[in-house]
């Protein structure tokens, strides 16, 4: 996997010269770590916390090191469940984000996945702004064998979501998954419109499972941290999406995103294929980089 392939270069670089636990060795830690995207304060944190470890627990071994720093950034990631919670029919799943994130592509490879699993996914094409953007919906629907819902271009998002969840109910679908139009985060009126989604899903489908996901470019880092933080402020996330992870060495934005904001990072894009989208393991992820 490319993305872990990157990574692991980085950490393996850092400890091939390890001798002891030392001063110099932690300075470079926090390089490392700043380097591949944790952000500042959460690198800083880490490596406090191996500190004190190494020295409470008098490790000096390479291999107890890296242990004990691959348990502390797990922790670090360790902010609730990953797993989508489907548990009603039909369950809603938001996908918002800003514009050329992945969002389209990812639920199109999440419906097939679902799909494949046993499950009838319906795609609500809410993104009525982009050109041709239900038009791409509709061939994932095609390829993936889930059923689409879709208006004319311009059409009221709240129109085309509240068709689709009429449809689910009459149907038996169990998850609707939907796409709304890239929003920079920055626009108060689109954050608005999300807000008018989420009560089209309350009234229509009280109680139903609810997933609201920001898909992030993984390649952004910092800055989707940025993005990730005025959208939660505005729609309440559950989870993130991150994508194109085999894209960047700088994938230590999953440990920022995850501890600066307590939302878990729930899938994982690492490739083009349909089924490169996986759900994400904190302890694997871990694992293969250090």
């Amino acid at each position: 996997m490319g993305f872990f392939d990157k990574l692991k270069k980085i950490t393996t670089n850092l400890f091939s010269g390890f001798s002891e636990a030392d001063e110099a060795f932690f300075e470079e830690l926090e390089e490392t770590l700043i380097l591949a995207d944790l952000g500042m304060d959460t690198a800083l944190d880490a490596v406090e916390k191996l500190r004190t470890r190494v020295r409470k627990e008098k490790l000096q071994d390479q291999e107890a090191v890296k242990a004990a720093l691959r348990d502390i950034l797990a922790e670090e990631m360790d902010v609730g469940g990953t797993e989508l919670d489907l548990s009603t029919r039909p369950a809603v799943v938001l996908f918002i984000g800003v514009n050329g994130v992945g969002k389209t592509t990812s639920i199109g490879k999440l419906g097939y996945q679902l799909k494949s699993e046993g499950k009838r996914v319906l795609f609500c094409a809410a993104d009525t702004f982009r050109a041709a953007a239900a038009d791409q919906l509709q061939i994932w629907a095609e390829r993936a064998g889930c059923e689409l819902v879709r208006q004319h271009e311009g059409a009221d998002p709240g129109a085309v979501l509240f068709d689709a969840l009429q449809a689910a109910k009459a149907r038996g679908v169990d998850v609707v998954l939907c796409d709304t139009a890239g929003r920079l985060h920055n626009k108060a009126n689109l954050m608005a419109e999300l807000a008018k989604l989420s009560k089209i899903i309350d009234r229509e489908c009280p109680g139903a499972a609810r997933e609201t996901l920001l898909v992030l470019d993984a390649t952004t880092g910092q800055n989707g941290l940025i993005q990730a933080r005025q959208f939660k402020e505005a729609a309440g996330l559950t989870g993130i999406v991150l994508t194109k992870l085999d894209g960047t060495a700088k994938g230590g934005i999953v440990i920022a995103i995850a501890k600066e904001l307590g939302v878990p990072v729930k899938l994982a894009g690492v490739g083009e294929g349909v089924d490169d989208l996986k759900p994400f393991d904190a302890k694997e992820y871990v694992e293969a980089i250090i």
